[in-house]
């Protein structure tokens, strides 16, 4: 082994320390297989040397990359569409980044994510939006990669952070309906390119589930018809929405499944002529910091974007650094209806509709 830095070699430490080289290495890497005063020696003697090991010489000894991986089903260039993801991803990289770990971002490889898994080398994964029984993920327990699953369904021995759907999506259903509203339109976020159609057991589906639920209770039903989906993206919202009023949806309050689907919708609105809420009352989810910008801002339902990022890599990194499998657990965190101005009572013509 030739590890150095600068002109200090592992050799002059185990000279200078009257140890072997071996000796340097457990100094280092493995610490509990030497006596602890000899370690201190050791290391006071590379102190004094100016001697550090390599990184990559380390890593190896300690078989251990420091880098844990982001598992998303969405290429990359969809992921960062959503302002959802920034946030998120931002929150696991801060404390990966605090605990010395970086951050590899394991999205589909020319249209497949099981090449992109196979190509990934990580100490553990936090994967979001996919299920539990998703195949990559099997791909990721059969590695024996610790994983944390985000907006998932709880597995044995994978850890799980989530909220809870589909009481927040029926919130905001109920906010449009004691406003009078009985023309709704909800808008879902397109599954990945490889699924046909909303994962039953989804995120979407829990607040579809959500929403009609609470509109059943109104006496109101939300057809499939008036049921789309969009990419989560301001683009993508505004897109959808034109589509549905060109074949001929007149809605007085729109359900967006994310803050960006809903930005767009309120965007196509000012250019069909539509005021907002006057005309079109429009409710999001996330709570983005974008959301209390916009014009007119957004009432959406805040769920700690941020917060979920970071308990993801907490619990994952608790169980890599402690060899403690059994921090990995579920974690459901809180949500709540934000009411901003972006809602209003539905103009009359439409709340006195049976």
């Amino acid at each position: 082994m030739s590890e150095r830095t600068g002109r200090t070699r592992i050799s002059d430490v185990a000279r200078g320390a009257g140890v072997s080289k071996t000796t340097v290495s457990f100094a280092f890497n493995s610490p509990d297989r030497v006596a602890p005063e000899t370690v201190e020696r050791i290391r006071e003697v590379a102190r004094q040397m100016g001697y550090e090991p390599h990184p990559v010489a380390r890593m190896l000894a300690q078989r251990r990359t420091y880098t844990i991986g982001l598992l998303t089903p969405q290429p990359l260039a969809s992921m960062f569409a959503n302002p959802f993801f920034g946030s998120f991803s931002g929150g696991v990289a801060a404390v990966a980044e605090a605990q010395g770990f970086g951050l590899h971002f394991i999205s589909p490889v020319q249209g497949s994510l099981a090449r992109a898994v196979n190509r990934a080398t990580v100490d553990g994964v936090v994967a979001i939006g996919l299920s539990c029984d998703h195949p990559e993920i099997e791909q990721v327990r059969q590695a024996g990669l610790p994983t944390v699953l985000v907006d998932s369904t709880a597995f044995e021995g994978q850890g799980l952070i989530d909220i809870d759907d589909e009481q927040a999506a029926a919130q905001a259903a109920a906010h449009l309906v004691s406003h009078g509203h009985r023309d709704i339109l909800a808008i879902a976020v397109e599954p990945p390119y490889q699924q046909a159609g909303l994962d039953p057991d989804g995120v979407m589906s829990r607040r579809l589930r959500g929403y009609r639920a609470t509109l059943a209770l109104a006496g109101l039903d939300l057809p499939d018809s008036a049921v789309l989906t969009s990419p989560a993206s301001i683009h993508g919202g505004a897109a959808a929405f034109l589509a549905a009023w060109g074949v001929g949806h007149r809605p007085t309050g729109v359900l967006a499944m994310s803050d960006g689907i809903a930005i767009g919708v309120i965007q196509a609105a000012r250019r069909l002529g539509l005021h907002v809420p006057e005309d079109l009352s429009v409710v999001g989810f996330d709570d983005i910091d974008l959301a209390a910008l916009v014009h007119p801002p957004l009432t959406t339902i805040h769920q700690p974007i941020r917060e979920k990022g970071e308990q993801a890599a907490r619990m994952l990194l608790a169980s890599l650094l402690e060899g403690d499998g059994g921090r990995l657990r579920s974690l459901r965190l809180e949500t709540h209806l934000v009411v901003r101005a972006s809602s209003a009572p539905a103009p009359a013509s439409h709340s006195r509709r049976p």
